[in-house]
């Protein structure tokens, strides 16, 4: 598989449906939009041309974290699962963290999948912690 920065607005548009699988909940133009957003990075994975795989990254420092990248999608196209593709696609962003002076490459991920933990596990990602979150309704 050939990974790539998806950079121009054409680019990152072809990566819409597979980041839909993901996001099912979240209307295309918005998937567009944050794609686009300046920090944010996303990598798109090619086998023979067609796009299978997206990743989206951000490297961020925050108080006394660590210089890390934030991995905040990760897409593998469904008929391509289970073919190694994900943990390649991840290496990649790890590559790429590691020239930017990252010490690590984290994520957040919903308690209900367990196929996500199981696949972070066995590529020697560590749960070491929670994310916690709290709503809030805008402002009077």
């Amino acid at each position: 598989m050939e990974v790539r920065e998806l950079e121009t607005e054409a680019e990152r548009e072809r990566a819409v449906p597979i980041l839909r699988q993901l996001w099912s909940g979240k209307d295309p133009e918005e998937i567009l939009a944050w794609t686009g957003e300046e920090d944010y990075h996303l990598f798109g994975g090619e086998v023979e041309g067609d796009l299978v795989a997206v990743a989206g990254v951000q490297v961020t420092g925050v108080l006394h974290h660590a210089r890390h990248a934030w991995l905040y999608d990760l897409v593998v196209d469904e008929p391509h699962r289970g073919e190694g593709l994900g943990a390649e696609m991840v290496d990649h962003v790890a590559d790429w963290a590691r020239e930017r002076d990252c010490e690590s490459v984290a994520l957040a991920s919903p308690l209900e999948k367990e196929g996500a933990h199981e696949f972070y596990g066995a590529i020697d990602f560590e749960r070491w912690g929670y994310v916690l979150e709290k709503g809030l309704s805008p402002p009077d």
